[in-house]
């Protein structure tokens, strides 16, 4: 049973199946083809299911995980039929994605004692960082928490402006200064003010630039540094926002970002429109840092809880 209870709702789920929808469709021709009228666990099935996991972008390491967790759970598990082989697949998909710790991720609140919350989003731009921001500052509004937005992405005035328009459409305040101001300035009096207004939740938005990776490493760090100087602890998380859309690359990105800084949890969003939301997995086990939302759709609420449970389930249903 998935630990969202919930949160985790019928809604939630439609949203999931169709977000999913593209991915699905050519994986699990795939897998039918591999395991149609199949009576063992043999070199042909293990190829094709290597086909439609390597097609949906679950990536070459994490794929070769799963075919070898399958291998050798065909030599101690009677194989009778193919949908036994099925839920020997989405047990073992299951079992190479990370489990996130419940406490934190099993809603739109905070842990205790950690008030205002800091959480500082990284990512490069285009990838739906500052949407993704918007999107969640709604989800915690909702849940009746006191939201305030940081627009520390101070060299991109497009940044500012977007981040701004969400600010009033979710009905939250946000702090901003002058475009090319320092950003860990904006930072601390995004803080500051958090705390002066008894917010609950801070989401800081800050700057995607990675093609001086040093550059971005001394960013981030300074913002840590003056965050720090009011909330020792803060950022109680860094999240870093992919774009599922564009499978490798996202692992790129997320092997530079996680090179750069200490990323402690995972947004990936746009998986409605591609059929490369396998990322999902390849992200996930490869970095061994917890997915904790999904973008599956346009509109807000279409930033979901990310339940791995309910994704492989959704992984393995065609909408109807």
């Amino acid at each position: 049973m998935s630990f969202l209870g919930k949160l985790f709702g019928k809604k939630e789920k439609e949203s999931l199946d169709q977000g999913l929808q593209k991915t699905k469709e050519g994986f699990l021709a795939k897998i039918t083809k591999a395991i149609a009228g199949k009576t063992t666990i043999d070199d042909e099935v293990l190829d094709n299911l290597e086909e439609a996991l390597v097609g949906a972008d679950v990536g070459i390491e994490t794929t070769i995980q799963i075919i070898e967790r399958i291998e050798k759970r065909a030599k101690t598990d009677k194989y009778l039929n193919s949908a036994e082989l099925n839920s020997i697949l989405q047990e073992e998909i299951k079992a190479v994605l990370v489990d996130a710790p419940e406490d934190a991720y099993k809603s739109f609140t905070i842990p205790v004692g950690k008030k205002p919350y800091i959480i500082l989003v990284v990512g490069v731009n285009g990838v739906g960082k500052t949407t993704t921001i918007g999107k969640l500052a709604h989800h915690y509004k909702a849940a009746g928490m006191n939201v305030l937005l940081g627009a520390a992405d101070t060299f991109r005035a497009a940044a500012v402006d977007q981040l701004t328009i969400w600010s009033e459409r979710v009905g939250v305040p946000i702090v901003k200064q002058a475009m090319g101001s320092d950003p860990s300035a904006v930072a601390y009096d995004t803080v500051a003010s958090a705390i002066a207004k008894g917010s609950d939740v801070v989401l800081i938005d800050t700057a995607g630039r990675l093609h001086n990776k040093l550059h971005l490493m001394e960013e981030l760090s300074k913002i840590r540094r003056v965050i720090q100087k009011l909330i020792p602890e803060a950022p109680h998380e860094v999240m870093l926002v992919l774009d599922g859309s564009t499978g490798q690359n996202a692992v790129e990105q997320a092997r530079q970002f996680t090179a750069a800084t200490d990323v402690t949890a995972l947004s990936i969003t746009k998986l409605d429109g591609t059929a490369k939301g396998g990322v999902v997995l390849a992200i996930a086990n490869q970095f061994k840092i917890p997915v904790k939302y999904i973008g599956v759709g346009e509109k807000i609420e279409d930033l979901i809880l990310f339940d791995k449970h309910e994704f492989v389930d959704s992984l393995f249903k065609l909408a109807n």
